[in-house]
Formats: structure tokens, C-alpha cells, sequence
């Protein structure tokens, strides 16, 4: 497999391949700064570099025995790459928010869309908490979710950057379109604090009428438990919290008036596995876990679909 993007995300995501004993081989590495750590890092491990992006890919001698690519980059790059992808025959995984395929979260969705040929992995903020909100409507039904990301500044690098409108609009969109919620409404705050702190998401959600509490919280617990299978840092901060709005005191909400029912707020952390950049960079961990994750996975069905038509 390939990686195109020799940033942060790129560059820890194959840290991660290489030290796994999982399916994945690493193949190339693929950037356009010739000087970055992420070739850098590539060379000496002996993987085939490339500093001429998409173009130096496809010319790769390599590039006949890649079956995946994953697409670092930038929300804007990936159009272009996956528009010279698209008939060669590779799988994509996009971990890009352009979300030009379908939205994974694996531990949500994963199987629905184990074959297709240009996966998004939605971004680190959905990541943490569209489970959270699957886990919620799972339970009872979600009317409205609203979540709030806040992650390192050190960590976000040029391509996250570049495409925080596409980051805020297809984590809302995972929100409803993977997570279940009838509307939603994403927030991402990139925290300058020195030293940097790690990542924290707070998911709400609202839930109209009546719910059984104790089978929302037995829900929400179980998917922190699936996801923490993948991303040993991810934890839940406090307590899943209720609060109840009836007749007599509901919330009034600008947007659709008076709501009564129950408001759930569930405060997670992630603390990064330093392979790359140091733990508070959990943002960075996670999404590169779950795209680990996922073409493992697709890996895996892959060979048994093959032995099965043998």
C-alpha cells in the first residue's frame, strides 16, 4: 500500500503500518516537500519515496503491486487524486474530509461499505464522537446532535488547516448520516495553549420525550469499549450526564422553539500513542487508528473473498 501526504497524519499512520504484524505492507511514500520528516522517516525505513505527489505515484515502478492508497493530503487535493485513481483499480482510503465516498466510522459502518472503492474516514472529530452519538440513538432516538473538538494547535498541520469548512461540514454530515441523528451541528477548535493539551470532544445530545437513562449510559459505555479496542486513548472524561426539561421548565432552542425531553452531554478525551507526534496529539491518533483499522479489515475481507472463490 501507498500513502500520499508526508505530514503529520501521513508520517504517523505509517509509523503505525510498519511497527503492526497486521496484512498491511508499506510500499511508498508520497509528498511534495522533498525535505519533510515523512519522506525522511520513509527513506531510512526503505520504503520507495516520491516528492512529485500524485504524478510520482502513478510513474512509480511500485505502483503495479499497490492495492491501497491512502490519501493524506488536503480536502481539495484528494479531488484531484482520486479523479487519477479512480480507474486504475486501487482501493482509496481517504483520510481527508472531502468526503467523495462514503463516511466510515468503523466501529459504526465499516461493513456497509467494506467494498468500496473510495472510503472517507470522515475526520479525527468524528472519529471521537459520531460512535457516541450511534450509541445514543441506539438507545433512543437522537433529534438533535451537537459536537464541540478541541485539539492542539501543534498538531494540526497545513492540509487540516486548509480544510477546517470541509472538517465543520462532513463531521455534521457523519453526525446525521452515520451517527443517526435527525440534525446536527459540528464545532472544532484549534487550542493554542503552550504546553499543548490533548484532545477533548463533548458530544450532546437531544432526545425528545421520555428514555430509559440507564440503557443510554450501558450504550454510550459499550462503544467507548469497542472504540478504545483501536485507540487505547480514548476515554470518557466524566460521567455521562442527564438533564431532563419537562412542561413546566422545557429548553428553549432558537432555531425550533421549546424542546422537552433529555439532554445527554458525554465528555470524552483521547490521548495520542506518540508515535509521531507527542500524546496530546490524540487527534492525530485516532484517525489514523481507525484508518489503520479499516484497511485492515478491508485486507482481511479481501483475502477471504478471494479463498472463497478459490
Amino acid at each position: 500500500m501507498a500513502i500520499i501526504g508526508s505530514g503529520n497524519i501521513g508520517t504517523d499512520l505509517m509509523i503505525k503500518i510498519t511497527r503492526s504484524d497486521g496484512p498491511l505492507a508499506m510500499a511508498a511514500m508520497i509528498g511534495i516537500d522533498p525535505g519533510s520528516d515523512g519522506l525522511a522517516l520513509a527513506h531510512r525505513l526503505g520504503v520507495a519515496t516520491s516528492s512529485d505527489g500524485i504524478d510520482g505515484l502513478l510513474a512509480m515502478p511500485e505502483f503495479g503491486d499497490i492495492r491501497l492508497v491512502f490519501d493524506a493530503t488536503s480536502a481539495q487535493s484528494h479531488a484531484e487524486h482520486w479523479e487519477r485513481l479512480r480507474n486504475t483499480g486501487v482501493r482509496v482510503l481517504d483520510l481527508t474530509p472531502a468526503a467523495l465516498g462514503p463516511l466510515c466510522v468503523p466501529v459504526v459502518n465499516l461493513d456497509e461499505h467494506i467494498d468500496a472503492a473510495n472510503l472517507n474516514m470522515v475526520t479525527c472529530g468524528g472519529q471521537a464522537t459520531v460512535p457516541i452519538v450511534a450509541a445514543v440513538n441506539a438507545a433512543a432516538p437522537v433529534s438533535y446532535a451537537e459536537i464541540v473538538s478541541s485539539i492542539s494547535a501543534k498538531s494540526a498541520g497545513p492540509g487540516t488547516r486548509a480544510s477546517i469548512d470541509e472538517f465543520i461540514e462532513t463531521t455534521a454530515t457523519a453526525l446525521r448520516e452515520v451517527g443517526g441523528a435527525q440534525r446536527s451541528k459540528a464545532v472544532i477548535i484549534l487550542n493554542p495553549a503552550d504546553p499543548p493539551v490533548l484532545m477533548r470532544s463533548t458530544v450532546y445530545c437531544l432526545v425528545e420525550g421520555d428514555c430509559n437513562h440507564a440503557a443510554i449510559e450501558t450504550s454510550i459505555l459499550a462503544m467507548v469499549d469497542r472504540v478504545n479496542q483501536y485507540v487505547s486513548g480514548y476515554q470518557l472524561k466524566q460521567k455521562v450526564q442527564f438533564e431532563t426539561f419537562d412542561v413546566d421548565q422545557p429548553l428553549h432552542i432558537p432555531e425550533t422553539g421549546k424542546f422537552i425531553g433529555t439532554r445527554v452531554t458525554t465528555m470524552l478525551q483521547v490521548r495520542g500513542a506518540a508515535h509521531y507526534l507527542p500524546a496530546y496529539a490524540g487527534n492525530l491518533d485516532i484517525m489514523t487508528s481507525a484508518a489503520l483499522t479499516t484497511a485492515e479489515r478491508i485486507a482481511e475481507h479481501s483475502t477471504a473473498r478471494v479463498g472463497a472463490a478459490q
